[in-house]
This record gives C-alpha cells, structure tokens and sequence, in this order.
C-alpha cells in the first residue's frame, strides 16, 4: 500500500446499515473506493420510500415511518444528518388500540416513546443523508442483484452478476444484512448453497466458519404491506383520525392480523395508507409478492394474481372493521383505492442475533453489519447504525496496515 489507499470495499445493500457502515468510514478518515451494491431501486432497505415512476408526489415509507435512538454510537451518525437537515423530529399522533377495538391514545411499544426520528422527504431520508456524509467518492449502484462470490487473485473479492460475469471486484467486503450467507439465498436467488459459503472453503478461516454457522440460524419473521393512496374526495376522514400511527396490541393483532397502521397526508389533500400485518398473516401468506417487488422485478420471483387480490381483500377488510367506529362508511373506501401488496420475507431478525464478535473476518476481508448484529437496538434502525459504527472501526484498524492498492476495483471496465 502507498499510503493513499486503506483498500476498496464493496457494500451489499444500501439499507440503514449499509448507508452507515460508508459514512462512518468516510468520517474515520478511509480513504480507498467504497461502492454500494443494491438490489432495489434506491437506498434505504426497509427505512425506503416508494415513489411513483409517473408522479413526483406519490409517495410510502412502506416499512419504518419513524425510529427512535439513544445509543452514542447510533448518534455519532445521526447528529450530521440533523444538523443537514436529512432527519428531523417526528411529531405525530401515536395510539393503540386493544382486542375489542377500544383505542387508546400514547404508545403501547416501549420504542414510540422518548425522542423519535423521521426522514426529511421520506423516510429514506436517512440512507440519502449518509450517502451525503459519506461524500460524491462514494458510489451506489441500484437495481443489481449481487447473485455469486469468488475470491479474486490478490485474496479480496470478485462480485458476480447471475450469469456469472464480473460485476466488480473490491478489497473487502461488507454484508449489511445476511442474505448472501443464509440459506433463504437458496430459494430467492436459485442457488445449491448462499455464496459467501460456497466462496471460502470450510476451514479455510475459522472465524468465518463460526460467523457462516450463526448466520444460517438466524431465524426471521415476514410481513405484508398493504399501500394505498386515497384521493382527496375520500381522504378527509382517514385524515381526520387521531392517530397518524396506530398499534393493535397482542390480542387485537390475533383479532384482525394486522400489527400496525400508519397514515400519511399528503400536501395536496390526499392520504397515504399503510398496513403492515402480523408475522403470522405473512407467514400464511408467504408465496404472495407484489409485482412491483424486487423479488418479482429482479428476483425472478413469479406473481399469483389470485393469491394477491386475497391478500388485499383480507388486510383491507381488517382495517375497514377495525376502523369502522371512527370511519363508518369512509372505511369501505380502502379497497377502491388501487392498494398494492408488498411482502418482506425476513423483516425481522430474532433472537439472539449474530455476535458481535463474529462480524468481522480479518482473514477472508469480510464484514457483517446490520440489525441482525446482536446489540443495542437489535432488530431496529438504531441496531443497523450501531452495527454500522462497529464494523466501520474494525475495518479502519484492518485496513491501516493491510498493504492494499484500492485502485480501481470496484466496477468492471465496459
């Protein structure tokens, strides 16, 4: 190494964690490549905002519509994003509502209380913010699936696309999230076994032998989104509510299935509606996916039609029951409004997670970042941040004395 370069890093997903773990680097002084590798069509993972292709104020958080942090290493990244205006605070009316639908104003989950956060413009916000931390050196490449691994001469890492030609290559590597090493790779991406697994012969690094097998245990739980956007002659009551973020609590979960409802005004009168269900409505449901999904768009995932329009009709009627007392007729309106389904088949890690001090392989180059990493804030935005910080000064002490060039690895030449 000339003393210019820590060496390239390859990040695969642009969620909360990945966004972070290039940030963090930035401000600790890296000074190689750092490209991120994601599927979807922008950042943010499960922190993302849908928008419409065809009209600028269409828009969902379809997964988190606010978090919560206290942990300094979290707060390390936040603070800049505050300060920029990417975050701020979010001000809106929590309730809950229990088994025989009486609502409840305030939170019933213990992390909707305290100080919490929101993305400036949406939720993705937050991954657009540290992407801007991280500074215009820092490149993201969107809609690409990572489908294989190799190790590449000089012992970093050779990313490959589906048909097995080289998308890039990179010094080290960073898995924000599990998918390239957990068996669920098998059945989305169509492969004999997850590609970190079949890259690295077993016993080859024992830490990363130990870090694959807690991986492959990892247990998740899924969730459907029901996303609609209700014109403005049918929005007043939706926006009338009391509430912008509904709970059902456990008993009112097993009545309707459905686990949370966030509402979304809209500027120009209309009302965004998500509904995301229950893990086990998900999990009963775990073949439907909606056909604007990546699963569907990139995966090669196929869409049951029938099977979707069940989903609609089940999520929407809950709501339209559940809401009934507030709503009465408005209610109804849901299902006319053209609702998409979308499904996340690990949106949740479980318990215990990965070790920390498994989520770093010096030998093989290899990093694990995000909110399956055991920890603080495990499971949420503020686990996938701390996990991010974490990581980011493991590879700075690595990667200081590697003796690595950096230079031009981390895309392939036309």
């Amino acid at each position: 190494m000339s003393g210019s370069s820590n060496g390239s890093v390859a990040v695969i997903g642009a969620g909360i964690a990945g966004c972070g773990v290039a940030a963090r680097l930035r401000q600790l002084g890296w000074r190689g490549p750092i490209r991120l590798w994601e599927m979807g069509r922008g950042p943010g993972g499960r922190a993302s905002t849908r928008r419409s292709r065809c009209e600028g104020s269409w828009q969902l958080n379809h997964g988190a519509p606010l978090f919560q942090c206290e942990d300094p290493a979290a707060l390390a990244l936040l603070e800049p994003l505050r300060v920029g205006g990417w975050i701020q605070r979010w001000m809106g009316s929590l309730a809950w509502v229990d088994g025989a639908g009486q609502l409840h104003a305030g939170a019933i989950d213990p992390l909707e209380r305290g100080t919490l956060w929101q993305g400036v413009g949406g939720m993705d916000g937050v991954a657009r913010g540290l992407l801007a931390l991280a500074g215009e050196e820092v490149a993201l490449t969107t809609g690409t699936v990572v489908h294989g691994l190799a190790r590449s001469i000089a012992g970093g890492w050779r990313l490959l696309a589906r048909d097995g030609g080289e998308l890039g290559q990179a010094d080290w590597l960073v898995l924000s999230g599990s998918l390239l090493a957990h068996p669920r790779s098998c059945r989305l991406l169509a492969l004999a076994e997850p590609p970190l697994g079949a890259a690295v012969p077993r016993g080859e690094d024992p830490l990363l032998d130990q870090a694959l097998a807690a991986l492959g245990a990892l247990r998740y739980e899924g969730r459907c989104q029901l996303l609609a956007m209700l014109p403005v002659e049918r929005a007043s009551a939706w926006r009338a509510l009391p509430f912008q973020v509904l709970r059902c609590d456990r008993a009112a979960q097993r009545r309707w299935g459905v686990e949370r409802l966030v509402l979304e005004p809209s500027a120009d009168g209309r009302c965004g509606v998500v509904v995301h269900s229950t893990a086990g409505f998900a999990a009963a449901h775990a073949e439907v996916i909606g056909p604007r999904s990546t699963a569907a768009r990139l995966g090669g995932g196929s869409v049951d039609g029938t099977r979707q329009r069940e989903v609609v009709r089940a999520l929407a009627g809950a709501v339209e029951e559940l809401l009934a007392p507030w709503l009465g007729e408005a209610a109804t309106t849901l299902a006319d409004a053209d609702p998409q389904v979308m499904r996340w088949g690990a949106a949740f890690p479980l318990a215990p997670g990965l070790a920390p001090s498994l989520a770093f392989c010096p030998q093989s180059r290899v990093g694990f970042c995000g909110d399956g990493v055991a920890g603080t804030g495990f499971g949420r935005i503020e686990g996938a941040l701390v996990s991010a910080d974490h990581l980011a000064q493991e590879l700075m002490a690595a990667g200081s004395g590697a003796g690595l060039s950096g230079a031009g690895t981390l895309e392939k030449s036309p």
